[in-house]
């Protein structure tokens, strides 16, 4: 038996001649502190309504300054806990594949890193994780400022993430205007590496 609320829901619509019914069952599953984590702000300042974000401000203060620069061709982002490289296109375009190889083999002294590391302790990041990095209020790069990120291309970006429909496409995220959008794994996309996170 499923612990929670039952919520249920039906709903009777009558169009042109056309009956419609729906009726769905929900549950509500009660959260615990234990359970939650913070969510941050969503950044919109301007109310559009009474109750939007935008008016209420809630979810954790963003950290100021997001960014750090570790002087070592690496850059904390303090939001998310993750590692990325300062130089964002340093690694070109590759297709899927070979996106995954070269964030895999990428290590201390080269691509002006100085981090000590060592092949294996980079990845392509997930669709969540790159398109954390996402400001919707800009574009050319849509990248939050300042940042100390350099060579940043406002074009697409692999994630390691496969689109679940058709395993020869996965996710990207377009720095133009921060769209979201899957195509083959054939493409020539951009390699943004990523290590760590909380």
């Amino acid at each position: 038996m499923k612990k929670g609320l039952l919520i249920a829901l039906s709903l009777s619509l009558a169009l042109a001649g056309w009956n419609l019914a729906w009726a769905q069952d929900f549950y509500v599953i009660p959260v615990t502190k234990a359970n939650y984590a913070p969510v941050p702000k969503t950044g919109q300042t301007n109310p559009s309504d009474t109750g939007t974000d935008g008016a209420l401000q809630k979810g954790v203060a963003w950290p100021n300054p997001r960014f750090i620069d570790n002087g070592n061709g690496t850059v904390t982002d303090k939001l998310t806990g993750l590692i990325w490289m300062q130089q964002a296109s340093s690694l070109g375009q590759k297709n899927w594949g070979d996106a995954l190889s070269a964030a895999n083999g990428l290590a201390s002294d080269s691509y002006g890193l100085a981090d000590g590391s060592k092949a294996g302790d980079w990845r392509l990041p997930n669709a969540r994780e790159l398109q954390s990095l996402v400001d919707y209020g800009r574009y050319g790069p849509a990248l939050p400022a300042p940042n100390p990120f350099t060579a940043v291309q406002s074009a697409a970006y692999w994630s390691s993430t496969t689109y679940a429909s058709d395993a020869d496409a996965a996710w990207l995220v377009d720095f133009n205007g921060g769209v979201e959008y899957y195509n083959g794994k054939s493409y020539a996309g951009y390699v943004w590496c990523v290590r760590g996170g909380k």
